[in-house]
């Protein structure tokens, strides 16, 4: 099954909750806590680009990237009125391949859960190229307690026109946390049914600082008191070497 794909059209409707400006005010924060220069940031993993067009209103010079063409086309139409306008690339963390480098990169919203283990090193390995040096690496992840802690559960969300439908087992042997969606779209007197399948694995803290500072990383914390700090949410800020 496709990984947003059909959830695409659906996904700032389920997840309404999201505080973007939060995630934001959490970034200007460790920036302004640096002390550098910030204006060219990458939004990797950038989804449906809201938190891309919330740091553009912001005043900062945007380049997205996301590997879903059906996430980038909701990201466009979003940003199509902000001026100037974010540069969005269709690529997967693992092929980032920018022009040139950036003053910070960061990635919300589990887009590093989404890594198996064995793509952390390639995708820090990328983003030591593309980020300046001095700059700020800022991504979250769930913890691996949260993730475990969603073992066997059921969920549903619904409005109007649509029902979305969601189970999650962890697999302990690959750690990670597989959970299928069936989404049943209303057409007409009708409701047409499209199914997908995600997986997020859970990385340590151990593991993150390993790899991040193999990879020319340095100056590595955990913040688990940022925006959804009480849902499982872990900010991981790291600074480029000079």
């Amino acid at each position: 099954m496709n990984c947003y794909g059909p959830l695409a059209a659906w996904y700032d409707t389920l997840t309404g909750d999201i505080p973007y400006s939060s995630f934001a005010d959490f970034y200007e924060a460790e920036f302004a806590r640096d002390g550098g220069e910030f204006r060219l940031l990458l939004d990797l993993c950038c989804g449906t680009g809201t938190l891309t067009a919330e740091l553009c209103r912001r005043g900062y010079e945007m380049i997205a990237a996301d590997q879903s063409e059906e996430m980038l086309m909701e990201a466009r139409e979003k940003a199509a009125a902000l001026s100037p306008a974010p540069l969005f690339l269709c690529q997967s963390a693992q092929e980032l391949d920018l022009y040139g480098t950036v003053d910070a990169a960061v990635c919300s919203l589990d887009g590093i859960n989404y890594l198996p283990g064995g793509d952390l090193g390639e995708v820090f390995r990328r983003l030591h190229l593309f980020v300046r040096p001095g700059g700020l690496l800022i991504f979250d992840i769930k913890s691996p307690e949260s993730l475990r802690a969603l073992d066997g559960s059921v969920s549903v969300d619904e409005d109007e026109d649509l029902l979305c439908l969601w189970r999650a087992d962890f697999d302990e042997e690959e750690g990670c946390l597989v959970y299928g969606m069936d989404l049943f779209e209303r057409e007409g007197a009708l409701w047409r049914r499209s199914g997908e399948e995600h997986v997020e694995y859970a990385h340590t803290r151990r593991q993150l600082r390993r790899e991040l500072e193999e990879h020319g990383f340095v100056a590595v914390r955990f913040v688990a008191d940022g925006p959804q700090g009480e849902k499982g949410r872990i900010f991981v800020c790291a600074k480029r070497e000079e």
